[in-house]
C-alpha cells in the first residue's frame, strides 16, 4: 500500500498498552503512519465543541487527500473490503488518505459529509485510544492483503 496515511485524532494519547499497541502496529506498515492529535480545551457545550473539533480535524486533512471518517454510525466493512477500498483509492492515484477519528462527544456533520467514507468498526463504543489501535492494525491486515502476505486469513 503506497499510499500516506495521516490519522487526525481528538485528544491526547498517554503511554500505555493502548499507544504501545497503536505504535506495534503502525511500525510494521510500509510507510509511516502519521498521526495527529488535535485538543479543544475549553470547556463549549457539546454542540460547539463537536464543530470546533470538526474544524481542527479538518484543518488536517491534505490537499487532495481521502477522507474516512470513523463513526459507529457509518458503513461496516470487512477487512478484505477495507483493503479493496484502500487498494482501489490508491489504483485512482490517490497520494494521501486522511482517517479522522472525533471525540468523546463525536463527530460533527461537516466531518461526516467532508468523508469519502464514513466507517465504522462496528455498533458498539469504542474508547477513542483503542480505536487508534485497531485502525492500525486493519491497516496494517490491508496491507497485507494487497500484497499477498499470510497476515491475514480468509
Amino acid at each position: 500500500m503506497a499510499v500516506k496515511i495521516l490519522i487526525g485524532a481528538v485528544g491526547r494519547a498517554r503511554s500505555g498498552p493502548e499507544a504501545d499497541l497503536f505504535t506495534a502496529y503502525a511500525a510494521r506498515l510500509a510507510r509511516p503512519l502519521r498521526l495527529r492529535e488535535v485538543v479543544e480545551r475549553r470547556p463549549l457545550p457539546p454542540a460547539e465543541l463537536r464543530r470546533r473539533e470538526a474544524e481542527l480535524l479538518l484543518a488536517l486533512v491534505p490537499a487532495g487527500a481521502r477522507v474516512v471518517a470513523l463513526d459507529e454510525r457509518g458503513r461496516a466493512l470487512s477487512s478484505a473490503a477495507f483493503a479493496q477500498t484502500l487498494g482501489r483509492w490508491r489504483d485512482e492515484g490517490a497520494a494521501e488518505v486522511a482517517f479522522l477519528i472525533g471525540g468523546a462527544e463525536g463527530l460533527a456533520e461537516e466531518v461526516r459529509g467532508r468523508a469519502d467514507l464514513v466507517l465504522s468498526l462496528g455498533p458498539m463504543t469504542w474508547p477513542h485510544l483503542l480505536v487508534r489501535a485497531l485502525l492500525a492494525e486493519q491497516l496494517y491486515r490491508a496491507q497485507a492483503i494487497l500484497s499477498g502476505h499470510p497476515y491475514h486469513r480468509d
